[in-house]
């Protein structure tokens, strides 16, 4: 959410807007196939699983890959950009560390929430899920008078295929959420009325945020010049500096307070629910129980890692973003077309729940899917 108005500057709001109705509508419904996959196998069984049973070894070896880049991605750039964030919040508390020290205590913070497991996790996320959503209200009404139409509706004279691909990728990352479809399973007990009720609402309601974000950003902070959005994102510090930007436009104590608790959480949040998908990840993946030492093997595999990356490559918050965009294509778009398809007309092992739209369903999402894929290599 932080990145997107960063990563979309240079299409202009009315085509932000467009990509993002686009691409939210075809993660949900790839999000969708992934919850009828998991259902025909036992509960528990993640995204690994799923691929071998219906794409053979090949698959397996695909989904193994592809998952295990997208959420070291993912959450490298989240301790990346909670470092970044972190340091700059102890500064006004006269405490100046390194960022490298910020992320590790990012990371071992809320690292223990995961390690507690699921029902910690959903607890403390409601919690910040409720700060969020009312630090986000108060922000964006704070910043609403500031919005300008010229920033808003001004178009570049033309843009590049590069930059179309790059903020698609972004977009496509934002509505990255089915990795932690198997573990709602587990958690929903094989519920289907709130397994597809939680994935259509809870796609619905950051769609309607990123939109309002995006407007609120996009129309307060101008594209160019050394504060722009378009200089952030060259920068090693676009989180630190999308608030540097706003404190300055505001210059009002109480939002730039809330502005800072909106971005922690939005760290945090984000942080919890890849975390906890890799954990089960590993678990499944590796056959390992989430028990005694065999759960800090789990915990030392999740996060050691992606930390590792993030403290080498202080701006691998967008540039990590951008390749999680790649790896959400294939693993959250491509994969569960082709698993689907597999499942349903060459095993013919499908059962119970099916999502309509048949055949061209499947064929647009591949489609599209290698469309993305193959133009964002070639132009990365």
């Amino acid at each position: 959410m932080l990145a997107l108005p960063i990563a979309t500057a240079q299409l202009g709001f009315i085509n932000a807007l467009i990509f993002l109705v686009v691409c939210w509508a075809m993660m949900t419904a790839a999000a969708l196939l992934i919850l009828e996959v998991n259902l025909w196998h036992s509960i528990n069984s993640n995204l690994i699983s799923m691929a071998k049973t219906t794409l053979g070894k090949f698959g397996q070896t695909i989904a193994w890959l592809s998952y295990l880049l997208l959420l070291y991605a993912l959450l490298a750039a989240y301790m990346a950009g909670g470092g970044d964030f972190l340091k700059h919040l102890l500064i006004t508390f006269h405490l100046n560390l390194s960022i490298k020290i910020s992320a590790v205590i990012f990371t071992g913070l809320l690292s223990l929430i995961v390690y507690k497991g699921l029902g910690s996790v959903d607890y403390v996320n409601r919690g910040l899920m409720i700060s969020k959503l009312l630090s986000f209200i108060l922000l964006v009404i704070c910043i609403f008078p500031f919005i300008s139409i010229r920033y808003l509706f001004s178009l570049e004279n033309s843009y590049q295929l590069s930059v179309i691909l790059s903020s698609a990728t972004v977009i496509m990352t934002s509505f990255g959420f089915a990795v932690i479809i198997p573990s709602l399973r587990s958690y929903f007990n094989n519920d289907l009325f709130m397994l597809r009720r939680t994935i259509l609402i809870g796609s619905l309601i950051p769609l309607f945020c990123y939109i309002l974000w995006e407007l609120t950003i996009i129309g307060a902070i101008p594209r160019h010049g050394n504060s722009g959005l378009l200089s952030m994102y060259h920068s090693g510090h676009s989180t630190s500096n999308l608030i540097s930007a706003l404190n300055h436009l505001l210059d009002n104590r109480l939002v730039n307070f809330l502005a800072k608790i909106f971005t922690s959480i939005c760290f945090a949040t984000s942080f919890l629910g890849v975390a906890l998908s890799l954990f089960d990840f590993f678990s499944d993946g590796l056959q390992i129980e989430k028990k005694g030492l065999k759960k800090l093997v789990l915990y030392a595999f999740t996060f050691f890692p992606p930390l590792f990356i993030a403290n080498h490559y202080p701006d691998a918050f967008i540039m990590a973003l951008s390749y999680a965009g790649i790896l959400c294509a294939i693993l959250l778009v491509l994969l569960p077309a082709m698993m689907t398809w597999s499942g349903r007309y060459i095993k013919k092992c499908a059962l119970g729940y099916q999502v309509s739209g048949g055949k061209p369903l499947l064929l647009s999402l591949m489609i599209m899917a290698l469309f993305i894929i193959i133009l964002s290599l070639i132009f990365h």
